[in-house]
C-alpha cells in the first residue's frame, strides 16, 4: 500500500529569511523523480483548479468541450484528458490520488499447438499464425521491476533508502553527507550557525499538488509550498521564517483616509 504522507526536514536561516534546504528520505524523492512520469494531460488536469499559469488549460478546455461529432470514430478525448502515467501508482508514493497509471497486459494465441506464439495487447486480435484469437493473458515482466508489487525498501521506487537526501530550494537532488552540508554553508555564507533552525514539515496531497504546481513556475518550490503561507490581495502582511514556530504573519495596522 502506497504511503499517504511523507515527511521531511527543512532548514532555514531565520536571520535572513531563507530556505536553505530540505533533508528527505527515498519516499520524497521516489515522489519527485515520478513527477517526470506523469503525461502533460494529466498535469494540466490537476492543476486546472490551482490557477495554472500559461495556456494548456484552454487547450484542455478546448477538448472537453468539443462535441463528439468532431472526434475520429476510433478516437477518445479520454486519452488526452485521462491519458495514465506509465508507473504504476500503487507502487509509489505518488501522492497525486487523482492519477491513474496503466498496467501492461500481453495476451498470445489461445491454439496450444500455435507454432508461433504471438503476443499483442489486444486480447481480440487475430493470431497471423493460425488465425486463433490472442485472447490468453500471460504474465508481464517489467525491464525495471517496478510491477513486484514492492512499495518501500530498497527494492522499490528508483532511489535506494540507504541514505538521506539533500533537496535544494530549486529541486536540486544530491545524496547528503556532512561535507556537503558544510560546503553548502559555506556556499550560501552562514557566519550565525545559532540562527539556523529545522522545521519538521508533512507532504500530503494538497502539498503534492502545490509542489507540482510551483515547480512549473518557480524556483522557490519548497519555500512556496512549505513556508509561505501569505497571499498575494495581502499586501500589508509580510511571512517571517522563524525555524522553531510556525510561518508567523504580522499586519501592518491600516491608515483609514476620511478625506476631512
Amino acid at each position: 500500500m502506497a504511503v499517504s504522507e511523507v515527511s521531511l526536514k527543512l532548514l532555514i536561516d531565520t536571520k535572513n529569511e531563507k530556505l536553505l534546504f530540505a533533508e528527505a528520505s527515498k519516499d520524497f524523492i521516489d515522489f519527485l523523480f515520478n513527477l517526470l512520469s506523469l503525461p502533460m494531460g494529466q498535469v494540466v488536469r490537476l492543476l486546472r483548479k490551482k490557477d495554472m499559469v500559461g495556456c494548456l488549460p484552454n487547450l484542455y478546455k478546448s477538448i472537453e468541450n468539443l462535441n463528439e461529432t468532431y472526434i475520429q470514430p476510433n478516437a477518445s478525448k479520454d486519452v488526452l484528458l485521462k491519458p495514465k502515467a506509465a508507473i504504476p501508482a500503487s507502487v509509489f508514493p505518488l501522492l497525486l490520488t487523482d492519477v491513474a497509471s496503466t498496467t501492461t497486459k500481453v495476451y498470445i494465441c489461445s491454439y496450444y499447438h500455435c507454432s508461433k506464439k504471438y503476443g499483442s495487447n489486444d486480447p481480440n486480435n487475430i493470431c497471423p499464425s493460425c488465425n486463433n484469437c490472442t485472447s490468453t493473458e500471460v504474465m508481464f515482466v517489467d525491464s525495471q521491476g517496478v510491477n513486484k508489487g514492492e512499495t518501500s525498501g530498497d527494492g522499490g521506487g528508483h532511489v535506494k533508502g540507504v541514505v538521506t537526501y539533500m533537496v535544494m530550494d530549486d529541486l536540486v537532488v544530491t545524496p547528503m553527507s556532512t561535507i556537503s552540508s558544510i560546503s553548502l554553508l559555506n556556499k550560501f555564507n552562514i557566519q550565525d550557525v545559532g540562527a539556523l533552525q529545522e522545521k519538521n514539515v508533512t507532504m500530503g496531497m494538497d502539498e503534492g499538488l502545490q509542489l507540482l504546481k510551483e515547480s512549473l513556475q518557480s524556483k522557490s518550490v519548497l519555500t512556496n509550498t512549505f513556508l509561505k503561507t501569505c497571499s498575494d490581495a495581502e499586501s500589508e502582511v509580510r511571512c517571517y521564517l522563524i525555524g522553531a514556530y510556525d510561518v508567523e504573519l504580522r499586519r501592518t495596522p491600516w491608515t483609514v483616509d476620511t478625506g476631512q
